[in-house]
């Protein structure tokens, strides 16, 4: 049986010259933005302008490009192997704002003739912002491209056991790396509007699980949940990532930092965690910081997306499943596919 396997990031301009259109794309996403596109395109052409320039010289600090691409490659090869000769798999990056972009990638997969298809977020905590944006722009694109092959969908495993032993292991090296002494462990994540929450995104609630599922396995910690990369004038879901810096700083606690919904490294860990917060740590007071990296290829994290791919496609009446070890989002997540199924009676 001939299988291909989704594999959805968000991408990262691969030259100076791709940040403003990469910028264009990420803003004109309606997920992003809930406007009329009338409204939608002009305004993400002015914000993409108006941001190009901070964009490359965050980007110049890391060489002038993203690395994203060449790590969610080395995900899909190395989940290939991790799934063994039981089937033909072949793992397609999908990126959804440069290149390898939803079109090119249906084109691909539809010359390859699959029997089924999974797509498979490296988004471990699903949002409306991520997630479901990647899977509706797939759908709609191979619904175009009548690539009408069986297709059924990972949406989350914000306590998936390969990710959760991956992460585990990573964080304990960060507490060894910074010795003894009071140590607090910052769970960092990617901030959203907390409009997007109120909606009924389960994004923050899967954040905090993943945050108690790792300190459980680890015990004795002193952690707390945060969220980088705010943009914008409205209001976004806290504690910042900036702000817990210094109160770490202020209660004397050196700092393991892991960014705990970011499955490779990019802009904003290598700049924001890497350079500019551990600047702020230094200023702070905070007596040691160490910046944990994301799981990449680590053999449990890419163990656990191999179990959950052979897992859905054991059942396949299942459509969308998850690797939450219960249902990961309550009734109040309309966001949540699995959850606005049960509410309408689907479940």
């Amino acid at each position: 049986m001939k299988i291909a396997i989704i594999l959805f990031n968000l991408g990262g301009p691969d030259s100076p010259e791709a940040v403003q259109p990469f910028l264009k794309n990420l803003f004109s996403d309606p997920a992003i933005i809930s406007l009329p596109s009338l409204l939608r395109l002009p305004l993400a052409r002015f914000i993409s302008s108006r941001r190009t320039p901070k964009a490359k010289k965050i980007y110049d600090q890391i060489g002038g490009s993203s690395p994203i691409l060449g790590q969610t490659e080395a995900q899909a090869r190395a989940l290939e192997e991790a799934l063994g000769g039981e089937h033909e798999w072949r793992g397609y990056v999908c990126m959804r704002y440069w290149h390898p972009m939803t079109e090119a990638v249906v084109r691909s997969v539809k010359r390859f003739a699959p029997d089924r298809i999974v797509l498979l977020p490296l988004y471990p905590q699903f949002s409306t912002t991520t997630t479901d944006s990647s899977v509706k722009a797939w759908k709609a694109v191979a619904a175009a491209a009548k690539l009408t092959v069986p297709t059924q969908t990972v949406c989350c495993y914000p306590d998936g056991p390969g990710f959760i032993a991956a992460s585990v292991d990573l964080v304990k090296q960060g507490l060894a790396e910074a010795g003894s002494g009071p140590i607090r462990v910052l769970f960092s994540a990617h901030g959203l509007p907390e409009k997007v929450i109120k909606r009924g995104d389960p994004y923050q609630a899967q954040v905090e699980r993943t945050a108690q599922a790792i300190a459980r396995q680890i015990g004795g910690l002193d952690w707390s949940v945060c969220y980088q990369s705010r943009v914008g004038p409205l209001k976004w879901i806290g504690p910042a990532t900036d702000t817990e810096i210094r109160r770490a700083g202020a209660d004397g606690r050196s700092i393991v930092l892991y960014p705990l919904a970011f499955v490779s490294e990019h802009s904003e860990t290598l700049v924001e965690l890497d350079i500019d917060y551990r600047h702020l740590a230094e200023k702070s007071g905070v007596p040691v910081y160490v910046r944990v990296p994301a799981v990449g290829t680590h053999p449990s994290f890419i163990g656990g997306l191999a179990d959950l791919v052979r897992s859905i496609l054991a059942d396949p009446q299942v459509a969308v499943c998850h690797g939450a070890t219960v249902m990961p989002c309550g009734s109040q997540h309309l966001g949540c596919p699995l959850a606005s199924k049960a509410i309408a009676g689907g479940l």
